[in-house]
């Protein structure tokens, strides 16, 4: 069941379900995406960036990153869509952050990874110091 809840976008109380936004605003979206859609779908039109959409539709440009993030516009149908990465701001087509950012994130982990292996190892060493018992001889 539904919850009581202010529209993300018009402050609109409404029954929550799925979405954070009040059926106005998802009617308003969905006329929206169409207005782009059809603009996108003309063979001329295809190839275009976001800013050029903008410029065409009068849609405005966080409403088309969103339409592209939630892939309801897909790269592969049209090629030059693209939204920034989260991290850097590079232009990707998928995910959330760029494939360098997500090399140089999988190269700080294993670095850390290789610093605390070396950490516990030493910490084992020092232990294992702690519980050796050494004798001294006497020489006379």
């Amino acid at each position: 069941m539904g919850e009581l809840a202010n529209c993300a976008r018009c402050d609109k109380v409404f029954v929550k379900t799925t979405r954070s936004i009040c059926s106005d605003c998802v009617k308003e979206d969905e006329k929206q995406f169409q207005i782009v859609y059809d603009f996108l779908k003309k063979r001329e039109n295809r190839r275009a960036t976001i800013p050029e959409i903008v410029e065409a539709t009068g849609v405005n440009e966080d409403v088309i990153l969103q339409f592209v993030k939630d892939k309801r516009l897909r790269s592969t149908q049209f090629p030059n869509l693209s939204y920034p990465c989260e991290r850097c701001g590079e232009p990707i087509a998928r995910g959330k952050i760029c494939v360098n950012c997500t090399d140089e994130i999988s190269s700080d982990l294993r670095h850390q990874q290789e610093v605390e292996q070396v950490k516990r190892r030493n910490e084992q060493e020092e232990k294992q110091k702690a519980q050796t018992y050494y004798t001294r001889s006497r020489k006379n």
